[in-house]
């Protein structure tokens, strides 16, 4: 542990930055990783449900079902059904509209991944730089009383690269994570989409096939 701690030491204040962006980012990867659970976005069997309540003629049956299953599909899919009444195309608006709502919550955060991402490496950088002024101010003081010590040089120069690799090291996979989050949070909103068009279409009388189990 105090070895790590050294290590770290070495690399400057900038390492403080560096860390704290690898702790923000990983309790943000977690916390949307338990968020966007496939269960919780999109709860198994709603849309066959609400379908099949919708089919036999009990609406109000089909919104039991999707103010008892709260989640982001349940939402959508209550607002195709509190709307049924309405021509088929403001039904669709109100759908793109909470569509577009709960997918800015799902995507909650993820943003922030991307920038600590990003910022990483700079921060990185910015270390590396602000080392090398240092090394560079200490071969000039040293330079007017004598030889210049490749030794000390090549330490300094060694302690200012620390940085660099510490925002590498954390800034990849963060980015990864970013990649892996936005991917999810796209995959399940067009899930829900492809689940309101469903209901949406058993609404206005459109005969839909069951989808099938993967």
């Amino acid at each position: 542990m105090g070895e790590i701690y050294e290590f770290l030491a070495l690399g400057g204040p900038v390492m403080i930055p560096i860390g704290l962006g690898s702790i923000i980012a990983l309790a943000i990867f977690l916390e949307r990783l338990w968020s966007l659970q496939r269960n919780a976005v999109l709860p198994p069997g709603l849309v066959d449900k609400v379908d099949q309540h919708l089919a036999d003629g009990k609406p109000d049956d089909a919104l039991a079902a999707c103010k008892d299953r709260p989640s982001p599909l349940g939402r959508v899919l209550e607002t195709a059904v509190t709307h049924r009444d309405e021509p088929r195309e403001l039904i669709q608006q109100r759908l793109e509209d909470r569509g577009r709502h709960e997918g800015v919550k799902l995507e909650r955060y993820v943003e922030a991944v991307g920038t600590i991402a990003q910022l990483e490496p700079l921060l990185g950088l910015l270390g590396t730089v602000t080392g090398m002024i240092k090394v560079f101010q200490q071969v000039v003081a040293t330079s007017e009383h004598g030889a210049v010590d490749p030794g000390q040089l090549a330490a300094g120069i060694w302690e200012a690269l620390i940085t660099t690799a510490a925002g590498l090291i954390i800034g990849i996979p963060v980015l990864i994570a970013h990649r892996y989050l936005l991917s999810r949070s796209n995959r399940l909103v067009l899930e829900m989409e492809v689940g309101a068009t469903r209901v949406l279409d058993r609404i206005k009388g459109i005969t839909v096939a069951p989808a099938k189990a993967e």
